[in-house]
């Protein structure tokens, strides 16, 4: 039985826009300034989870370490053009203006950067369908998926529940959505595989964007 969904909340990287180029470009910027030379695809798995955990991985434990990492990776995110070495699935624009002529409220739960997450919807003049853009602090915190998607939530006076519907590419948002009891669609197109969301406990997989439009 379809569900009537009141609330979708999208997450951005892999679901909204294929961003690998730019995420990936801006890692290897940052690995090679501690000398360490990684190719593009290795770092495609890095796109979701928090950078100081990507980082972790490479420079261990050591905070000042991990806390200069990411600033070398915002050094090619922001300033030399990282976060626009990107674009958007196929199909997305006309699933966002469709799920708003439907009277449904649409908001963004990232864990990158509030502020690049702004940015980037505004450049691709996406901003105006989203009712609220939800993403990380600068310094990390609020970075996990249940507290961004929390956080969104409770931007626009809402609070989880059945009739939220999350939508993501990895397990991230799976498992965030399914920490807070809400319906998760995992996405094929992005940077998670079927075998991943489906072990997460995803609700729905979808193929391409426009099949949301049968959930929703």
């Amino acid at each position: 039985m379809k569900k009537n969904y009141d609330i979708i909340v999208f997450d951005l990287d892999g679901t909204i826009t294929a961003s690998d180029l730019g995420i990936t470009n801006s890692i290897k910027y940052a690995l090679n300034y501690f000398g360490l030379e990684k190719d593009n695809e290795s770092l495609k798995r890095h796109i979701g989870p928090a950078l100081s955990a990507t980082f972790r991985e490479y420079v261990g434990d050591d905070e000042e370490k991990i806390q200069l990492a990411i600033k070398k990776y915002r050094e090619y995110y922001v300033d030399q053009g990282g976060m626009l070495e990107n674009e958007v699935y196929e199909g997305v624009e006309e699933t966002l203006k469709e799920i708003k002529n439907r009277g449904k409220k649409i908001i963004l739960a990232s864990s990158k950067p509030m502020v690049f997450c702004e940015k980037i919807l505004q450049h691709f003049k996406l901003d105006k369908y989203f009712d609220f853009i939800g993403g990380s602090n600068l310094d990390e915190t609020r970075c996990k998926k249940v507290e961004v998607i929390t956080y969104s939530l409770e931007n626009i006076g809402e609070v989880p529940g059945a009739n939220v519907l999350m939508v993501g590419d990895r397990e991230y948002d799976i498992l965030g959505a399914k920490e807070l009891g809400i319906d998760s669609v995992g996405v094929l197109f992005g940077y998670g595989d079927k075998e991943e969301l489906e072990n997460a406990g995803a609700t729905y997989i979808i193929e391409k964007m426009t099949d949301i439009l049968e959930i929703v």
